[in-house]
């Protein structure tokens, strides 16, 4: 671990930000059609629980990286293999997220570009802001929060302005009952983007107020929720259902329809520079996951040295991962999910804890005796 504190405002900021990231560009939860915003509320309210449970393995051990106290709960062998489980999903989560940038890149404005380069000039940057460390990473988050949200208040202004919104669209609400939007909440929602959160455990540990960290994560959380339903919502009422569900990236469809006075159009440089900085920060904060967890593991003194080779490996692993955009789509809802997902968000945290409760009612126990 790096010798370095940052704010429970500053952690705020980074959780809204990476649980924003790329869930801003796909069409979230559209299986459940115009109740969409109802599966991700209830997406949300699911992962309020699975946080308790971090949160509960932090006031354990508060000083200690989930790498380290993952070897004392469960030993030193399994706790070793477990760590470097968590290691390797969190750059391949890295990596997805910055396929999804290239690609939308490439999509959006450079059709004719190689997709290694687009992605290779992000992670250059990426790649330097590791270097700097945690809290160069909280205070930049601090500066592009506020630009972010200026632009989407812009946005959702120019968008009613130009009387583009239908709500016919979202019309009728719970047609097939509440049934569906909560399978979809269990299935999709709660894990991406909420419970990817999992990734600020590793960060939990710099927060100079311990104190706070329960209602900071809890509040981030709320705050991108309520985001990211009221994009689908936009969305949907802009697009409707259908073409909502049919277009690639709906925001940047449902930005392009903005015409306010004859003058005011064309404004797709507000969604992506709000993409941009999204997934910048989503993908930073997985990779300095990656990068203190494998200095942890490995006993390296010097987190920094390992931000180019893995840099590197994040990169390739990003070009590779699926041949094509709908293959990585398809990969990352069902294939990812059975496999990574649900074992490593909603499966092994619980059973930690409990082996946790156990080893501290038992070690309380007896210094009684």
């Amino acid at each position: 671990m790096e010798k370095a504190k940052i704010s429970a405002t500053q952690l705020f900021i980074l959780m809204v930000l990476f649980e924003l990231g790329s869930a801003l560009l796909v069409p979230l939860a559209i299986r459940a059609k115009q109740d969409a915003w109802l599966a991700i509320l209830f997406g949300m309210l699911g992962s309020f629980v699975l946080f308790l449970v971090y949160h509960k393995l932090y006031t354990y051990y508060p000083y200690l990286l989930p790498m380290e106290y993952m070897q004392k709960i469960l030993g030193k062998a399994m706790g070793t293999v477990l760590a470097f489980v968590y290691i390797l999903y969190f750059m391949y989560d890295a990596s997805r997220v910055l396929r999804d940038f290239g690609e939308m890149l490439l999509t959006f404005a450079y059709p004719d570009t190689p997709l290694f380069i687009a992605n290779a000039l992000l992670m250059l940057v990426i790649i330097y802001t590791i270097r700097k460390g945690i809290e160069v990473i909280a205070r930049s988050g601090e500066l592009l929060f506020i630009f972010m949200y200026v632009l989407a208040v812009a946005g959702f202004i120019l968008i009613i302005s130009s009387g583009l919104i239908d709500f016919e669209n979202l019309q009728p609400v719970l047609e097939e009952g509440l049934l569906p939007s909560v399978k979809i909440a269990l299935s999709e929602t709660l894990y991406f983007p909420f419970t990817e959160a999992i990734v600020f455990t590793m960060i939990l540990p710099y927060l100079n107020d311990s104190k706070k960290a329960k209602v900071t994560m809890l509040c981030a959380t709320g705050l991108s929720g309520i985001n990211l339903v009221i994009t689908m919502l936009i969305n949907i009422s802009v697009l409707g259902v259908n073409l909502t569900a049919r277009s690639q990236f709906p925001l940047l469809s449902t930005v392009e329809s903005i015409q306010v006075a004859d003058f005011l159009e064309r404004l797709d440089v507000f969604f992506m520079l709000a993409m941009v900085i999204g997934i910048f920060f989503k993908i930073t904060i997985l990779f300095y996951a990656a990068t203190i967890g494998t200095a942890n593991l490995f006993k390296i003194k010097s987190p920094s040295m390992l931000a180019y080779p893995l840099g590197i490996v994040i990169l390739f692993l990003s070009v590779t991962i699926a041949s094509n955009f709908q293959e990585h789509l398809y990969e990352g809802l069902y294939i990812a999910k059975f496999i990574l997902h649900i074992p490593l968000f909603t499966i092994i945290p619980p059973i930690l804890l409990f082996i946790a409760f156990l080893q501290k009612r038992k070690s309380h126990g007896s210094k009684h005796i």
